[in-house]
């Protein structure tokens, strides 16, 4: 297990590039994300377009000349786009730009539009026929397809064993983000019971956190209350992330803890690279 961070969180934090943050933070893993126009960040700023084989090793090579590994692309597709077959396309060339990259994994959306208005067995059919069209286009490669614990329907047990199940094999789990049941309202000892029941599909992960006041951390909330009041750097929230690495070490879990503070907008200037400073240094003491 190592520690990694997204390229977003880096930028967030006033990084003048993705390089400066990783120097910075003692790291040399980030998560980039990766647009419909298959645009990426590069390291020492600005951007590329990996739309051809010599575009991706281009990119490769920029990646090992500093030292640093990709760990997984970052989608926010949509399964009820108004072009599916052209959500499809983009997500497979992803898939095939990350094995060519030797990342371990693309994080997939599970939010979905319109999520709320599709019965749960209607949603878990639609995101099983995607992952299996993309699997069968994608034969060669062993790179896995995380589902983020995300949004109204991400963050149910149902639905996500619902698609596990569906799909089969190994190439499909989850990129768990550790702070996304406890949003979701989940109680906090719940949080724990539900990591560890998929902590043997964890490809991939987001680690945040939040410390909610005490009287309400053992009790059921709405969807995301307030989050934005209470969301704090990954050492002081009510997630105990020590506990968190040891449920994912027991099933043999040994990919990237990958920082994704969202606090940072709670904090000014300098702040907020201290703060993620902080994480870093939080998350290397446990892995």
């Amino acid at each position: 297990m190592y520690v990694s961070v997204r390229d977003a969180t880096i930028e967030h934090a006033g990084f003048p590039t993705i390089m400066d943050g990783l120097k910075a933070l003692g790291l040399s893993a980030v998560e980039l994300g990766f647009d419909r126009q298959r645009t990426t960040n590069l390291l020492d700023g600005g951007q590329t377009v990996l739309d051809s084989p010599d575009a991706i090793a281009a990119y490769k090579d920029h990646l090992e000349e500093n030292g640093v590994r990709g760990t997984a692309f970052l989608l926010a597709n949509n399964f009820n786009h108004d072009d599916l077959d052209e959500e499809l396309d983009w997500i497979v060339d992803t898939v095939l730009a990350a094995d060519a990259l030797g990342m371990e994994a693309v994080r997939i959306d599970s939010v979905m539009k319109g999520e709320r208005d599709w019965p749960l067995e209607e949603r878990v059919g639609r995101f099983v026929e995607c992952l299996k069209k993309i699997i069968e286009r994608t034969p060669d490669t062993d790179i896995h397809l995380g589902m983020e614990n995300h949004g109204f329907q991400g963050n149910d047990p149902n639905f996500l064993d619902g698609v596990i199940e569906g799909v089969g094999g190994n190439r499909v789990g989850l990129t768990l983000d550790t702070g996304n049941f406890y949003w979701r309202g989940h109680p906090i000892d719940n949080v724990y019971d539900i990591i560890e029941h998929f902590s043997s599909f964890t490809r991939h992960t987001h680690v945040k956190n939040i410390n909610y006041p005490e009287d309400v951390r053992a009790t059921e909330r709405e969807l995301g209350w307030k989050y934005g009041e209470y969301v704090s750097p990954i050492p002081d929230g009510d997630i105990d992330h020590a506990r968190v690495v040891e449920i994912l070490e027991a099933a043999n879990y040994t990919g990237d803890m990958c920082i994704e503070d969202e606090s940072l907008g709670k904090f000014e200037g300098d702040e907020r690279k201290t703060t993620l400073k902080r994480d870093a240094d939080y998350l290397l003491g446990l892995v």
